[in-house]
């Protein structure tokens, strides 16, 4: 008996010991069929200029995972990359409230950041890179925040080894150390609105921290732009129903209406800020608001909402996603004997971000109109009108939607 005829016996006891199966190593998933070999990046290359470049797509390690972009939304973050480069990152494939479907896994991958399993075919989001903080876990409440990790989107070129690391792409390779869930329950426009409404989400559990925001609180949110908006779908769903909007849009008050205000100020028809907050308090009933949320990057629109607010009162300050410049307040009238009670907010943990899924869930059985708030989709292929589009504050939410 020579040597091949002994290795076909050993293969064949194997086989049978197996059930049928002659590997003894995991197998990886399967690929979807017809992934290209090589795939499209937008990559922001000069300040109000993307370029669509085309690389390879790269072998994937045993727990990283290809997903075929479907959307991504355009976030002011964006915008303000695009047009200044105020975070020195260009040149960066941007994206960073993108979804797609898995095409290919690596074979160690068999659940998402949650616990939920994870196959091939499976819609997801991603949330933060954390590899390099350990301490971050799905289970941290108020403790950490995304500010602290790299977000897939917001990692420059220079520092990457991965062209495929933002969702404004054809594809996206999520590395080993990110967070990933498994969304295949909910609509391609949700799954776009996820990243914002968890900003919102981080949000409003940071001014439940304060004890004043309560079921049958009045409340004001200032500005109406996407943020704002989807603050008072977060309030509603609460059941909280005394929400004051405050914009000067006429259009932005009237979706603010949709979404669950109960009242609107336009603050074009007032002069000052103590004008204003009278105007906030007649709608109110003679009553000045419990509590506040100051939803645009204006720092005069700061100064200005602590004159909404009751002695005693709170408020959330989530505006300012970049430096926006100071704010003028006094100290002693608009904080001190006032004792109002202020929190600030920026993204969301882990936490929020998978509550939030519950969020979108439950403001689409009550009839909020999430979904209109995405007004324009361009192709990849339109990316920079895209974020013209947004600059130009046309319409409220702007997505890039793959073919």
């Amino acid at each position: 008996m020579d040597s091949n005829n002994i290795e076909e016996i050993v293969k064949k006891i194997l086989q049978d010991m197996q059930g049928g199966k002659a590997s003894s190593s995991p197998a990886a998933p399967k690929a979807c069929a017809g992934i290209p070999q090589k795939a499209r990046v937008a990559m922001l290359v000069e300040k109000g200029r993307f370029e669509l470049q085309e690389y390879a797509i790269p072998e994937l390690g045993d727990e990283d995972i290809l997903v075929k972009v479907e959307g991504c939304g355009v976030c002011g973050t964006d915008a303000h990359e695009f047009k200044n480069d105020p975070f020195n990152y260009i040149p960066v494939v941007l994206g960073h409230e993108g979804t797609g479907e898995i095409v290919k896994m690596g074979k160690n991958v068999l659940k998402d950041s949650a616990g939920k399993a994870l196959h091939v075919g499976d819609k997801v989001v991603t949330c933060m890179i954390f590899s390099d903080d350990p301490e971050i876990t799905m289970f941290d409440l108020n403790k950490q925040n995304v500010g602290a990790a790299d977000v897939y989107g917001l990692i420059p070129d220079k520092v990457s080894d991965n062209k495929f690391c933002g969702w404004f792409a054809d594809y996206i390779v999520i590395k080993k150390g990110s967070t990933v869930f498994n969304v295949s329950d909910l609509d391609l426009d949700s799954r776009v609105l996820i990243e914002p409404c968890a900003v919102l989400v981080h949000a409003v559990e940071r001014a439940k921290t304060t004890g004043i925001l309560r079921f049958n609180s009045r409340v004001v949110v200032q500005g109406c732009g996407p943020i704002g908006l989807i603050c008072i779908a977060v309030l509603r769903t609460m059941g909280i129903e005394n929400i004051c909007a405050v914009d000067g849009n006429e259009k932005r008050l009237e979706f603010a209406k949709r979404m669950g205000a109960g009242y609107t100020v336009d603050f074009r028809n007032y002069k000052g800020a103590e004008a204003l907050g009278e105007a906030v308090n007649s709608v109110f009933g003679g009553h000045y608001a419990d509590f506040a949320f100051q939803c645009t990057g204006n720092p005069i629109a700061h100064a200005n909402i602590y004159k909404m607010i009751r002695k005693g009162g709170g408020l959330c300050e989530l505006g300012f996603f970049i430096n926006g410049g100071d704010a003028t307040i006094n100290p002693h009238f608009d904080l001190c004997s006032k004792e109002i009670t202020l929190v600030g907010s920026w993204v969301y943990t882990l936490r929020d971000y998978a509550t939030t899924f519950d969020f979108l869930k439950r403001a689409q059985a009550i009839g909020l109109p999430m979904k209109d708030l995405i007004t324009h989709r361009f192709p990849l292929e339109e990316i920079n009108e895209a974020l013209k589009t947004n600059l130009s504050m046309q319409g409220l939410k702007i997505a890039v939607i793959n073919k």
